[in-house]
């Protein structure tokens, strides 16, 4: 299974995803991608396979993974601070790859019904979430 993990600003979120996934199934192909340089460095220093930087490279790859992590502003344009453009949102939201979102809330949105947890707990959540994808039969 080859899975993207799209972060930005400083890459700390991605990181900790990308950190967590590489302990609990060393074997996984993944790819960091991330909205700049500094974000893909870090994902790509905690254990990512391979990465790549910036808008054409989130929307060449989007399509071309299994699944897609990250917090949920990576699907709403301006996200993180302005850094998802419209086309990158598009990309993620439009691509057939199965999408895995941690309800990171910031800003003017609020997703209601979600109960508010720390971070650590959400990504400890997400990796046993894609733990169970990896050792279930395909659905392909």
């Amino acid at each position: 299974m080859r899975i993207a993990v799209i972060d930005g600003q400083g890459g700390g979120i991605g990181k900790h995803i990308v950190e967590q996934l590489r302990k609990r199934l060393p074997e996984l192909d993944i790819l960091a991608l991330g909205t700049n340089a500094l974000a893909t460095g870090a994902m790509l220093r905690a254990g990512a396979t391979e990465g790549a930087s910036g808008e054409s490279a989130i929307c060449y790859n989007a399509d071309r993974v299994d699944l897609i992590v990250g917090s949920i502003a990576i699907m709403i344009v301006y996200g993180l601070l302005g850094e998802i453009t419209s086309a990158m949102a598009t990309a993620i939201s439009a691509s057939k790859a199965d999408k895995l979102l941690l309800p990171i809330q910031r800003g003017n949105i609020l997703l209601v019904g979600v109960v508010r947890i720390p971070l650590p707990h959400q990504i400890e959540a997400l990796v046993t979430e894609v733990e169970g994808r990896c050792k279930a039969p395909s659905r392909k």
